[in-house]
């Protein structure tokens, strides 16, 4: 009875993971209710957890996105994959993977996913395969954080010009409003024999 319930509950375990995604690179900005709303436009999110993401740079966290079902998930992945994330009309140099078990700390106990670490020597068949895993971790965090500067610059020099056009377009309004003002706007119509409203 006690292995058919501890079976039980490691299969709601797999449902679970199949129908999570793993989010990450995200800005330390993100909170909860903009994954909700992102991620709403997919279907229903169950619940959204913050992990720690070691191999990323500090300034970034990386989510764990619980869907409705494992469909609603894969769509999610097919479309990230194939388009940037967006947040606020912006887009995002997120990842969308499917989540493994190692990542919950829900884990039903006495079940598989336990992560083995183990040192590799040099003449061990495994360690060119670890070297190149190593290699390629650091270039993806080398491209995240260029991606991100790059991001922010834009950002920046976006909201730069919106506030100049702001500016411009106020210092207009309050040119014309002078001109109305001061009845310099009434002068010119009797010159040029224009009429003019206030309206």
């Amino acid at each position: 009875m006690m292995e058919s319930s501890a079976d039980e509950a490691f299969s709601a375990f797999e449902a679970k993971v199949k129908r999570t995604v793993y989010i990450d690179n995200l800005s330390p900005l993100v909170n909860e209710s903009v994954l909700r709303s992102a991620f709403g436009q997919f279907g229903n999110v169950t619940s959204v957890q913050f992990i720690p993401n070691y191999l990323e740079p500090a300034n970034s966290q990386a989510a764990l996105i619980e869907m409705e079902n494992a469909k609603q998930a894969e769509g999610i992945i097919s479309d990230i994959s194939n388009s940037p994330f967006m947040v606020s009309g912006m887009p995002r140099p997120v990842r969308a993977l499917p989540a493994e078990n190692g990542m919950f700390d829900d884990r039903p106990k006495g079940t598989k996913g336990k992560i083995l670490v183990r040192w590799l020597e040099p003449d061990d068949p495994n360690f060119k395969v670890a070297e190149e895993l190593v290699k390629l971790t650091r270039k993806h965090s080398n491209e995240a954080k260029y991606l991100k500067a790059c991001l922010e610059k834009e950002d920046k020099e976006l909201a730069d010009q919106q506030a100049e056009a702001l500016k411009s377009n106020y210092k207009k309004y309050e040119l014309i409003d002078n001109i109305f003002a001061d009845k310099t706007a009434h002068r010119l119509g009797d010159r040029y024999n224009i009429r003019v409203s206030d309206a």
